[in-house]
């Protein structure tokens, strides 16, 4: 009962809090034209038709101007997926690409769910999950991939909160798994 009181507490405070500065910021990126449709084609970017669930989850929820969506791995075009764990099957280097390949399948999600990327109002927050043995520690440097891949796409609007953690293993041995939150215009 306590935790949940401590929950509620934190939402209610979100809630009435004032909005953060970074997102006065963010609305002045948009105002001076940013087309994050326009970067994935500069970026030479073909956004793949994202696969479908192959158990009891959608790819995406959607909460009033939050999205939410599940997490995904770095499926390439031809349906395989880059696997093993960074830092012994993968270098860093090759990890961060996987996880640049996931973020090319989340923004594919989104253009599912919204129909122009342009409503991406702000990346919220990240969880990169990355595929390796208990003693690397090089998290943030594979997410790097990822994370770049939203700035370069949506400017300043592609900054997010961002945990980067090690998983012993993660589902048909992919390298990284990545899920987010993502604010969308109404």
């Amino acid at each position: 009962m306590k935790n949940l009181l401590v929950a509620f507490s934190f939402i209610c405070l979100l809630a009435c809090s004032p909005e953060p500065t970074a997102v006065t910021t963010v609305e002045k990126s948009t105002s001076n034209g940013w087309d994050a449709e326009k970067r994935i084609e500069e970026l030479g970017i073909t956004l793949p038709i994202p696969a479908v669930p192959v158990a009891n989850y959608v790819n995406a929820v959607r909460v009033g101007n939050l999205i939410f969506l599940s997490g995904k791995g770095p499926s390439k075009p031809d349906g395989t997926s880059i696997t093993g764990k960074v830092g012994t099957d993968l270098s860093i280097e090759e990890g961060r690409e996987a996880a640049r390949l996931v973020g090319i399948n989340q923004l594919a999600v989104l253009k599912a769910e919204l129909g122009d990327l342009n409503k991406v109002k702000r990346i919220v927050k990240v969880l990169g999950m990355v595929n390796c043995q208990s003693d690397f520690t090089e998290q943030p440097k594979v997410m790097n991939g990822f994370s770049d891949l939203m700035v370069d796409v949506f400017g300043e609007k592609g900054k997010h909160a961002r945990s980067a953690v090690g998983m012993n293993a993660l589902p048909s041995n992919i390298a990284v798994e990545v899920e987010l939150i993502v604010e969308v215009e109404d």
